[in-house]
């Protein structure tokens, strides 16, 4: 009896290994489709100083000033409808969608917008136009899909939530892997010489949602009525790289229940 249960249990613990296992496309790679959100693991999220020793980036001169005009004298581009771009989506905390085929991969975004790889061998463009996701071409590394981005718009734009700058000379590698089936993991090496004196990585997952779920319509412009009340920056940056005061101000008692109405005889 007991030779016959460690012979279940290994078979149970092999069932689930062969179904932690991350599934694969036809044509063999990774798959890399799903809803995607993301973990307590990130910490801080929206930051992309997160790996970086005292989350400090290593800015240049002028990347110092473009970061001070960012917190004090812009306002949030995702505020008033503008793309959040990358490589401040991947370290949003807002969930995502991956649509995999051969010859693209599309990424969909909380704020209803996308960016579409394509996989077929193709260069960057000689002199492209710039944009908030940058002039994108994607290869497979073995297991890992590797998106190339350059051709970045300098304004209105932020690197991630903190007011971080870029400039048009942002240079993005992503290398995107499935590790198992329930999540997906990226490594994004930023690289810009005039703002930052050297290349950095930004790495985190995300965990796999359920099959049934999707993402919603969201209309950005609808109903803007407090975009003439928005303050510069993205507001206080605690030690611990979030958002947010130190010592906020207690809230106040909540009012008393109401009375009731007693009625009339």
């Amino acid at each position: 009896m007991r030779i016959l249960a460690a012979i279940l249990a290994i078979s149970a613990l092999g069932s689930v290994q062969v179904a932690a296992q991350a599934p694969r496309t036809a044509d063999g790679h990774p798959d890399l489709n799903g809803y995607w959100k993301g973990t307590r693991d990130t910490k801080p999220v929206g930051n992309i100083a997160k790996d970086q020793p005292g989350l400090k980036l290593p800015l240049t001169p002028a990347g110092e000033a473009a970061w001070k005009h960012n917190t004090t004298a812009t306002v949030d581009p995702e505020a008033i409808c503008i793309l959040g771009g990358i490589p401040r989506h991947n370290a949003s905390g807002l969930p995502f969608m991956v649509m995999q085929t051969p010859q693209y991969v599309a990424f969909l975004y909380f704020y209803s917008y996308y960016r579409l790889i394509p996989t077929d061998g193709r260069k960057h463009e000689e002199d492209p136009d710039p944009s908030f996701f940058g002039d994108e071409v994607g290869h497979w590394d073995g297991d890992a899909f590797v998106i190339d981005s350059v051709g970045f718009k300098d304004t209105q734009v932020w690197a991630d939530e903190n007011g971080s700058p870029h400039s048009d000379a942002l240079h993005v590698v992503e290398r995107w892997t499935r590790p198992d089936a329930k999540h997906i993991h990226v490594d994004t090496t930023i690289e810009d010489p005039k703002f930052y004196t050297k290349a950095f990585t930004y790495s985190r997952s995300w965990e796999a949602g359920e099959p049934s779920q999707r993402l919603g319509e969201y209309s950005c412009a609808e109903n803007s009525v407090d975009r003439e009340h928005l303050g510069f920056g993205p507001g206080p940056i605690r030690p611990d790289g979030t958002r947010g005061y130190v010592d906020p101000a207690p809230l106040p008692p909540p009012p008393p229940p109401p009375v009731p109405i007693k009625k009339q005889p």
